[in-house]
């Protein structure tokens, strides 16, 4: 004999979901709904934790942060200091550094050109470039997998002992990884679902879908590239990938992939034109330097297996069992292979370097 078991006999009806949905029980084994936060109060909690990340480190860690950027933009601004080789032979693009060159500018108009003011005033500045990551990372894990993971994605990317030690720095590399995050997130929202191969769901891609999403994802993708050319390597896998299941390869190819590129690369190239006072195309140089000649193999080599078993393992440090951990239970393998195909393709150069692969410790923190 099966006996009926009163409803609502433990207690009162929980209360009705907004938007007047019926209210309905709560399942046994359904774990309880976690509470969105806020998109301000995120940004807010980044900028904060930046804003004190970029005045607690004070160490050295590369040349590149003051020689291919502060030195330069302080001597766009000033009229004097240091050029190295690279900018001699046309290696470097001045799109990174005319950022700060600005912000001198912008100091000394306000007289607050001082020694503290001029060194402390850029790491602020990519601090809140950093919180933007930060934020933008936060929304990317949201839309991929939920609420939950998003939460505990930025814990993982504030507590991050090679992201608190980089990020805030003025190298190209921390506003590359900012930029790549920005177009993935983009990136992702204008995915339609085809064949179950979308990261995303159905209902995920037609709630977030916005028609201009995608341009926007290309046109970040363009920019980063323009700051350092081997972003490209990132953005061909996940183009390629989305490539085949586009319907309308045609328009994609011809009306937003190829005049935003080339936009944004007559816009950088006419920059470096002017500023340069001749005519060198940056992206050319950089790619002859240290692909097809390994110039960069003269500041040293390392094994091909160096950011499989040293470099990666030891950016992420305490975190690699956890991501093992996290990229087998939510087998979102296109996640991972992005990861791979960076470690890869950079495992082919002799010259190796730790923040090379900033924006993999960032992914991986998802």
């Amino acid at each position: 004999m099966s006996h009926r078991r009163r409803p609502h006999a433990a207690g009162p009806p929980p209360p009705p979901e907004e938007g007047g949905g019926d209210p309905s029980p709560q399942s046994p084994g359904k774990a309880p709904r976690i509470r969105p936060w806020p998109e301000r109060r995120v940004l807010a909690l980044a900028l904060a934790f930046r804003a004190v990340n970029a005045l607690l480190v004070r160490t050295y860690f590369n040349p590149d942060e003051h020689w291919q950027c502060l030195e330069v933009a302080h001597r766009v601004a000033f009229g004097y200091g240091h050029l190295t080789w690279e900018w001699k032979r046309g290696l470097r693009g001045y799109l990174h550094p005319l950022i700060f060159a600005a912000l001198y500018k912008f100091l000394a108009f306000l007289h607050l050109d001082t020694p503290w003011f001029m060194v402390m005033a850029p790491r602020l500045l990519q601090s809140v470039f950093a919180a933007f990551g930060d934020l933008y990372l936060y929304k990317l894990s949201k839309l991929i997998f939920n609420e939950h993971v998003a939460q505990w994605t930025l814990f993982s990317q504030l507590v991050n002992w090679f992201m608190f030690f980089c990020i805030t720095r003025t190298l190209s590399n921390s506003l590359e990884t900012v930029l790549t995050v920005a177009g993935l997130y983009y990136w992702f929202i204008a995915i339609k679902s085809s064949k179950g191969i979308s990261v995303i769901s159905k209902q995920q891609a037609s709630s977030y879908q916005s028609p201009h999403s995608r341009k926007v994802a290309l046109l970040i993708a363009a920019l980063a590239c323009a700051i350092r050319p081997t972003s490209a390597i990132t953005w061909l896998y996940v183009g390629l990938l989305d490539f085949i299941y586009i319907k309308s390869k045609c328009r994609f190819l011809f009306l937003e992939v190829i005049p935003l590129g080339a936009i944004v690369l007559a816009a950088t190239t006419f920059l470096d034109w002017w500023m340069y006072g001749s005519r060198v195309i940056v992206p050319l140089n950089f790619l002859k330097f240290n692909l097809f000649s390994s110039g960069g193999d003269y500041y040293g080599t390392h094994v091909f297996h160096w950011y499989f078993t040293q470099g990666f393992p030891s950016m992420i440090w305490t975190f690699l069992p956890l991501s093992v951990f996290g990229v087998i239970k939510s087998r979102e393998w296109r996640l991972s292979g992005l990861i791979a195909w960076v470690l890869g393709v950079y495992s082919i150069l002799g010259h190796k370097e730790f923040r090379l692969l900033l924006s993999c410790n960032v992914a991986i923190q998802g």
